[in-house]
């Protein structure tokens, strides 16, 4: 059985990763002249560790990662809001581990064949029985694998009435800022606008910024610079430390929910089925969920029709779950993103009030999926 991978990033080799496991052909088609990821950090949580321990990668991630469990959140002043307990949360949950995108990109790509990657392929078209029409002419497959991001030829081929992607009202930088003493993963509120940072194994310090924002506006460094201007100690370090070509930015945008994540022999994962808000740190992380879960839904197909029971199951274990969790995503960037001074005065205090216990409990939901 031969399955084509649309997309050749961390959800998409994830998946090649679980399908080849699965005994499966792959063939990963990736619109990029090479493999590889421009990005900055990423925290990869313990529901995603597990993921990569089930794909046989959870060890040469470790090797590159430092602790990333979050220490909690603090007001522009340096306060805190809300305090993790780190060693509770590690005891409760797992690991946590903070990466650069790129090295966990290269961690997944290296697992693959390397005679499946073809990259500098532009994807045009998908059909439901598997053709997918594209730059370097057409291709057919058993198994197809729409995971080409939030603006996703997959689903716009196949899902043509979905909605199309949804401004979340804020914008995000997101940088890697030259070392600066950090111990902890930190998280900052303001009035509309947050700031995060944290180590990486290298010694420098993965950085983003969030702010309400027109769709479309938002400048460089020198805007980060004005907007932060204030925070508390790091983040002034922070930004001095960073250099222009080394910020990203980006609008944030979430995909509405599908009835389905499936159409006859395509199905989809990650950000092309349920793109989401980064304010739970999930995007990544589902993705190689749904890489899992899907490889072992598939393993040891042998026919079409067995084939289609096996989406369908697939659908119905991850579609509810990565639906909830863009529904939370969502909920805490509203919160979070308050800028009234009423209510960022109620959030905050209510905030100092949690207990610790509490906060720990909230991770439950997202955090206690195994593979």
């Amino acid at each position: 059985m031969k399955a084509i991978v649309l997309g050749g990033g961390i959800g998409g080799l994830a998946t090649a990763v679980a399908l080849d496991r699965a005994g499966w052909q792959v063939e990963v088609l990736e619109r990029a002249p090479e493999f590889g990821e421009v990005g900055a950090g990423l925290a990869v949580l313990p529901n995603a560790m597990r993921a990569l321990d089930s794909l046989g990668l959870g060890d040469p991630v470790r090797a590159l990662a430092v602790d990333g469990a979050q220490a909690g959140v603090q007001d522009v002043s340096g306060r805190w809001l809300s305090r993790a307990d780190a060693a509770e949360l590690r005891r409760r949950y797992g690991e946590w581990a903070m990466v650069h995108r790129a090295d966990l990109l290269e961690v997944l790509r290296a697992k693959v064949p390397a005679e499946a990657l073809r990259p500098g392929v532009h994807v045009r078209e998908v059909h439901a029985d598997g053709t997918v029409v594209h730059s370097a002419g057409t291709s057919t497959a058993d198994l197809v694998v729409g995971a080409d991001g939030v603006r996703s030829a997959t689903r716009r081929s196949l899902w043509e009435d979905a909605a199309p992607p949804r401004y979340a009202g804020y914008t995000t930088w997101r940088m890697i800022s030259a070392p600066v003493p950090v111990r902890e993963p930190v998280e900052t509120w303001g009035r509309g606008m947050r700031f995060g940072y944290a180590p990486l194994a290298d010694g420098r310090v993965y950085c983003y910024a969030v702010a309400n924002a027109p769709e479309g506006s938002g400048g460089g460094l020198a805007e980060l610079h004005e907007r932060f201007a204030g925070w508390h100690d790091p983040i002034p370090a922070l930004l001095a430390a960073t250099e222009e070509n080394a910020v990203l930015h980006h609008d944030t945008y979430e995909l509405p929910c599908l009835s389905t994540y499936v159409r006859g022999s395509v199905v989809l994962v990650g950000d092309a089925a349920h793109a989401m808000t980064p304010n739970l740190g999930q995007g990544a992380c589902q993705a190689l969920e749904d890489a899992v879960v899907l490889g072992s839904a598939v393993r040891g197909v042998r026919t079409r029709a067995v084939l289609a029971d096996a989406l369908a199951r697939y659908d119905r274990e991850r579609r509810p779950r990565t639906q909830m969790v863009v529904r939370r995503s969502r909920r805490i960037g509203e919160v979070a993103h308050w800028s009234s001074p009423a209510a960022v005065a109620l959030r905050d205090g209510a905030m100092r009030l949690m207990p610790r216990s509490t906060f720990v409990r909230s991770f439950a939901p997202i955090l206690d999926w195994t593979a």
